[in-house]
């Protein structure tokens, strides 16, 4: 039991650092004055915000790291990195020090690649400690990487509200403080004996108080802020690191509980009163059921279980049924059924990945949708200022801040009421993917500032959603085995339309801008730039719902080989 509340431990410690690690989303409240001290266009200031995003792309070098160094390691590696990538910064735009573009480019790219390390220690961290509740795991601590932005706007308005800087300064200080107090949890990892299913039930209730609280962190940082002066962003900055401690009752809990449990015997949970995941273990049981239906030779195990490229038998049956299904059907129906995936969980290693269909379905839906929210939030310092905002950016950083983790935390919805209610992942991020057209429709039609509150809250629900999401899907559709490699390979999109996107924006918004300043004023500045985003995003829908018409006859056999493995 000891090591089962040393578990915990470790992910209150995972809950710190996404809280306190997720730096890229701050760019907006110090960009403008960024953009003022190097004497840069818009477009070179997009430049910078790539580069923080590029740090995606290296995302493999941290899992490598992983290999050869304890993770404990990795995050000092991540933190010194942002220490520097982030404190250097801070040294050119208070003037301490001068440097050229070029090198202010390549200090965005460590930022950047910081903030992907941590993120990797993060998934390791909740992979090995919480094997039978994974989703819930790694959903709930990258929701708290969302919120980020609101935490630092809580601290940086409690230290000096009227210093852009200041954000920097805190971004490379912070992580590295968060780190060291990590530390002796990680180091007293334990190592983990199978859970019974009482007990994975009992998690899962735990799991529960943990979103819950999560909510209430939200709301609280929410409203919080908002127009605060020094001495009250003290007290509510406060307020938050007390919310961020509470999860330290845990650990306490789950001993208690147990020493009940053995006193009077009589705090069992139910067997089905729990939440059914989607995991590991349940993927390997769907796939030995299938084989068998299917009278095909399989192996289940540790490993993958490799589909009709090896042995031809399911596939052979399948592609049987299919020519008789889509026999004189049109286009569209041949579209759907062509090269369909026969089951969840299967291992697709990185060449068979890139060649599929679904994976560039599922690569554009995530590039017309959750790449563009990122993309918003870091050009909302520019858009504020051209709609005579400005003086709302901090707010609107927080309104974005917080319904990205809002979005983050209904992204394990799906996994709490899917004994009641069950429906496909990738139909989930259909939904999901539903407010960025309507939010940017409404952004290009209404210049006000309630239409930029309201727009900001749709686009960040949205992408946060995809972007929590997005782990469990590439593991369902590709193997959770290859899940490292293959998310990185779909996150590639984040760099690549952070310089697509980015530089629409700001080619539209140098275009609009008068040749005495430097400052584009009013709705025609981001106007173009919000009908192009809101075109790619009904594009990212389309993709979206051909990927779940595709996939939902596996979502569905999965559901229902796993009712019927409840009867065992």
């Amino acid at each position: 039991m000891k090591a089962q509340s040393r578990k915990w431990m470790i992910l209150v410690s995972t809950i710190w650092i996404q809280a306190f690690t997720g730096t890229n989303f701050d760019f907006s409240a110090y960009s403008s004055a960024l953009k003022s001290v190097l004497g840069i266009s818009q477009v070179q200031l997009n430049y910078l915000a790539v580069a923080s995003d590029l740090g995606k792309a290296f995302g493999w070098s941290s899992g490598l790291a992983l290999k050869y160094f304890p993770a404990w390691v990795v995050m000092f590696m991540a933190a010194f990195m942002g220490l520097a990538g982030y404190g250097i910064q801070w040294l050119v735009i208070t003037n301490i020090i001068t440097l050229p573009y070029f090198l202010v480019f390549l200090l965005c790219l460590l930022a950047g690649c910081s903030i992907c390390w941590f993120n990797t220690v993060c998934f390791v961290l909740c992979n090995q400690n919480f094997p039978s509740n994974r989703p819930l795991a790694i959903s709930l601590t990258v929701s708290f990487n969302g919120v980020s932005a609101a935490f630092y706007t809580l601290a940086a308005t409690a230290i000096d509200p009227s210093s852009d800087s200041i954000y920097l300064l805190l971004n490379a200080i912070i992580p590295l403080l968060t780190s060291i107090v990590s530390l002796i949890p990680i180091l007293s990892q334990p190592s983990l004996d199978p859970l019974s299913p009482d007990e994975v039930h009992r998690d899962s209730l735990l799991f529960l108080f943990l979103n819950l609280l999560a909510v209430i962190t939200g709301i609280y940082v929410l409203f919080g802020p908002s127009n605060s002066d020094t001495t009250t962003a003290r007290l509510l900055f406060s307020g938050a690191i007390a919310l961020l401690l509470v999860p330290l009752c845990i650990p306490g809990v789950v001993c208690a509980k147990d020493w009940f449990h053995r006193s009077f015997h009589s705090f069992r949970l139910q067997a089905g009163s729990g939440f059914i995941l989607v995991d590991a273990d349940d993927l390997e049981i769907h796939k030995e059921l299938l084989s068998r239906h299917a009278g095909s030779i399989g192996s289940v195990g540790q490993g993958s279980f490799h589909l009709s490229s090896e042995n031809g038998a399911v596939n052979g049956i399948n592609d049987q049924k299919l020519a008789e299904e889509i026999e004189g059907c049109g286009c569209w129906q041949r579209t759907i059924a062509k090269d369909q995936l026969a089951m969840l969980g299967e291992e697709h290693p990185a060449r068979i990945v890139v060649r599929r269909l679904d994976f560039w379905l599922y690569y554009l839906a995530y590039f017309c949708g959750g790449t563009i929210g990122l993309v918003y939030s870091n050009n909302l310092g520019q858009i504020a200022q051209s709609l005579g905002q400005g003086s709302e950016t901090t707010t609107l950083l927080t309104l974005y801040s917080s319904f990205s983790f809002f979005g983050r935390l209904l992204s394990a919805a799906p996994d709490y009421i899917r004994a009641k209610f069950y429906f496909a992942r990738t139909g989930w991020l259909t939904i999901a993917l539903l407010p960025t057209p309507i939010a940017f429709l409404l952004l290009a039609a209404s210049g006000s500032g309630l239409a930029l509150h309201v727009g900001t809250s749709l686009v960040a629900l949205s992408s946060g959603f995809i972007f929590a999401a997005a782990v469990s899907i590439t593991s369902e559709l590709f193997g959770p085995n290859n899940v490292g490699v293959n998310h990185n390979i779909l996150i590639t999109n984040i760099p690549i339309g952070s310089l697509v996107y980015g530089c629409v924006a700001a080619v539209v918004y140098d275009a609009n801008t008068s040749s005495e300043s430097a400052v584009c004023m009013g709705r025609q500045c981001y106007f173009l730039t919000f009908v192009w985003w809101g075109c790619m995003s009904v594009l990212g829908l389309a993709c979206s719902v051909l990927l779940f018409l595709r996939t939902r006859d596996a979502y569905n056999h999965f559901e229902q080989n796993r009712m019927s493995t409840q009867l065992y």
